[in-house]
Formats: C-alpha cells, sequence, structure tokens
C-alpha cells in the first residue's frame, strides 16, 4: 500500500507526448474519478510526484487546477484535500444529467439504426457481466461508456458536448453506488434500450429519467446511511 493509499496498481502511467502539467492533471483525476484517492483525502505534493515519477511543479500545477475546477480544496497552512461533495452539488449535478440524458434517449429513439441498438446491446451484455462478477469498475466504465453511446446516437453535437462537461463527476458520483444499484440499474437499461429500438421517443425520456432519478436517490440514501 502506498503511503498516500493508493491500491497497488491503480497509479496510472503517463503517456507521452504532451505538456507533463497535463498529463499530471489527467492522472491526478483520473486517480480522484475512480476513488483511488478519497474524498477527503490528503494529497502530499512530495508523495504524489514519486508515485508518478516527476517533480513536484507539475504536480503543485495540477493541484492548483483541480482547485480551480472543484476537484480538490487547496486549504491554507494545511495543503491540498480531494474534495467532499455536498449534498446540494450531487444534487444540481445529477438534476442537470437526468435533463441531458432524458434528451439523448429521446433523440437516440429516433435516429439509432440497428447498429447503433446492437452496440448498446453488447455493452449491456458486458455490463451484466461485470455486475455478475462483482467487478464494480468494470460495471462503473461500462455504464460509462453505454450512456455516452446513446449520447453519441442521439446525434447531437452541442448536447453531447454539454454531457462531456459532467460525465467525469457523474462517474465520481456513481462509483460508490455501483454495487448498491448493481443488476437493477442494467434491467433499466435493457428496458432503456428496447425502447430506443422500438423507436418509441416518449418511453425511452420516461425511461432514461426515471433510470438517473433511481441514481440520484441511491446517491443521497447512501450519504444519509
Amino acid at each position: 500500500m502506498l503511503s498516500t493509499g493508493l491500491p497497488q496498481g491503480a497509479v496510472p502511467k503517463l503517456e507521452r507526448p504532451g505538456p507533463l502539467r497535463d498529463r499530471v492533471y489527467e492522472a491526478l483525476l483520473e486517480l480522484i474519478t475512480t476513488r483511488a484517492l478519497q474524498p477527503g483525502q490528503h494529497l502530499v505534493e512530495s508523495e504524489l510526484a514519486g508515485h508518478l515519477g516527476v517533480s513536484r511543479q507539475p504536480v503543485r500545477e495540477a493541484l492548483q487546477r483541480l482547485n480551480t475546477e472543484g476537484w480538490v480544496d487547496l486549504r491554507p497552512a494545511q495543503g491540498a484535500f480531494v474534495h467532499e461533495p455536498t449534498d446540494e452539488e450531487a444534487d444540481q449535478l445529477l438534476t442537470v444529467r437526468t435533463l441531458l440524458e432524458a434528451e439523448a434517449a429521446r433523440l437516440a429513439a429516433a435516429n439509432a439504426g440497428k447498429a447503433g441498438v446492437a452496440v448498446l446491446e453488447e455493452l449491456c451484455a458486458q455490463g451484466e457481466s461485470a455486475v455478475a462478477a462483482d467487478d464494480v469498475d468494470a460495471a462503473v466504465a461500462l455504464n460509462a461508456r453505454l450512456h455516452a453511446t446513446i449520447m453519441e446516437l442521439a446525434g447531437n453535437a452541442v448536447l453531447a458536448e454539454l454531457a462531456g462537461q459532467v460525465d467525469r463527476r457523474v462517474r465520481w458520483y456513481y462509483t460508490p453506488i455501483a454495487r448498491q444499484r448493481g443488476r437493477q440499474s442494467w434491467i433499466e437499461h435493457r428496458e432503456l434500450i428496447a425502447a430506443i429500438a422500438d423507436r418509441d421517443q416518449g418511453r425511452a425520456t420516461e425511461l432514461m429519467r426515471e433510470h438517473t432519478e433511481h441514481t440520484r436517490t441511491s446517491y443521497h440514501a447512501r450519504r444519509r446511511s
């Protein structure tokens, strides 16, 4: 176990090329999003630099950027800490996600062809397998891919751009409840895919709205427990 509490194998390799500060930023953001770095965890520049194999300067720059974007809190005389989201923050983000994804489902039902539906069905099968194997990381990744694919099938570039801005935060909120949602989440996915395949825009919209609302409810229930 690393001294910062990172699981073995969690630290991503920094790919080249690209500005070092950007690669360090992406690496730290991925660790936060997947909760390898937990909300409230103290982030020590020297330790992070050692794990990533870089100097402290790009780590400091990355932490400042993450602070600006709300992923990290910089506290005077204390240092950097992974941000702990409030209930209000989660509620606002997941409410916006519901609006975006409900419209994406409607458009996907209007536009998706057989090939697109087949991709959704394959992702759903893989997600069901991940849940059966209790592979939470895979289930979270496949959940994100399925929702991203629905967004692609919607065919609205502006909608996709807006969804992309909240995607990582949605993953951040979803990860701790993925096991709790488990099989039920993928049952809901199956029903949604069927509505898209039937080109039933109204049902696809309603199913997606209910699906994302279940995620929001589960997140708040976990916070209160």
